[in-house]
């Protein structure tokens, strides 16, 4: 059992049923990666390591491995080099999670707006001190690309996608990790889950971009003064209009779940955060 090589004894759940060998290796696993301190990119013990680290059999450790690349924590490769290597857990498979975990919740989107009124300011403050020259032009082509007036026939939805970029590139800088996680979270689920009444006229869909439009260069206006205070207060501003046009225009969230399969609007987020990310590589590297 696993208690004679120093793990932990089987505890009994509340259903009475024991938890699956398997299960109590991934667990084992995931302390030794925290004792460790492993990294995005180390290498755990070969398998067979494992298996004599906690007494149990091949099928055991790859069946546990497997768990652990599920949950987005290693990935498994074959071969004479092959075996588990530490990975960040992408965005894209915590947003899977949190949506398995609110199925069966009622959440508005309203509910996701109280959310952001809250900490949105405090991240858009908080980012000042950080933005660079590479991000205030990443900021500036976003503005551009998401401006109704620039391109009227632009199709509007993707545009009001876009616009999520914008709040990408502040939470790329926040030094707080846990607030940048929540808010990229959120920006997740109103980029991929909302949807609006396709019977509102096409300008006031056009009024609600030409607003954000309006916010984001007064907040870059502010942020390149290096005024944390009055990005705060824009961004505060910006929430509550922002959920006003959402109320106007009937938006809701659709569904409850993103399948994979859904890669069209997937890409959407990959292309904010890839924006978000070369803005901080180039300035890093200024």
């Amino acid at each position: 059992m696993l208690d004679d090589t120093g793990g932990t004894r089987p505890r009994r759940s509340r259903a009475g049923a024991q938890p699956k060998r398997s299960d109590l290796v991934a667990e084992e696993i995931k302390r030794l990666m925290t004792a460790k301190n492993l990294l995005p990119g180390d290498r755990l013990p070969r398998e067979t390591e494992l298996q004599e680290m906690f007494g149990v059999s091949k099928s055991t450790v790859r069946e546990a491995l497997k768990s652990l690349e599920v949950q987005g924590l290693i990935r498994v490769t074959t071969g004479p080099a092959g075996g588990g290597m530490a990975v960040e857990v992408p965005l894209d498979r915590a947003f899977q999670l949190v949506q398995n975990y609110l199925f069966f919740k009622e959440v508005s989107i309203d509910d996701i707006y109280q959310a952001r009124k809250l900490l949105e300011p405090e991240l858009a403050a908080s980012a000042v001190p950080h933005l660079t020259e590479a991000h205030f032009e990443a900021l500036e082509r976003n503005i551009q690309e998401c401006d109704p007036v620039r391109d009227p026939q632009a199709d509007q939805y993707a545009q009001r996608q876009d616009d999520m970029t914008f709040h990408d590139i502040l939470a790329s800088v926040t030094p707080n990790p846990f607030l940048r996680f929540i808010c990229e979270m959120i920006n997740q689920m109103l980029r991929q889950l909302t949807v609006f009444d396709n019977k509102m006229p096409v300008r006031a869909q056009q009024n609600f971009g030409k607003s954000n439009v309006e916010f984001h260069r007064l907040l870059l206006a502010a942020a390149r003064a290096g005024d944390a205070d009055a990005v705060r207060t824009l961004m505060r501003e910006h929430m509550q209009d922002a959920q006003a046009s959402v109320r106007r225009l009937h938006g809701r969230l659709h569904g409850r779940l993103i399948l994979d399969s859904e890669m069209s609007r997937r890409a959407v987020a990959s292309r904010a955060r890839t924006i978000a990310r070369r803005a901080s590589t180039e300035s890093s590297s200024d």
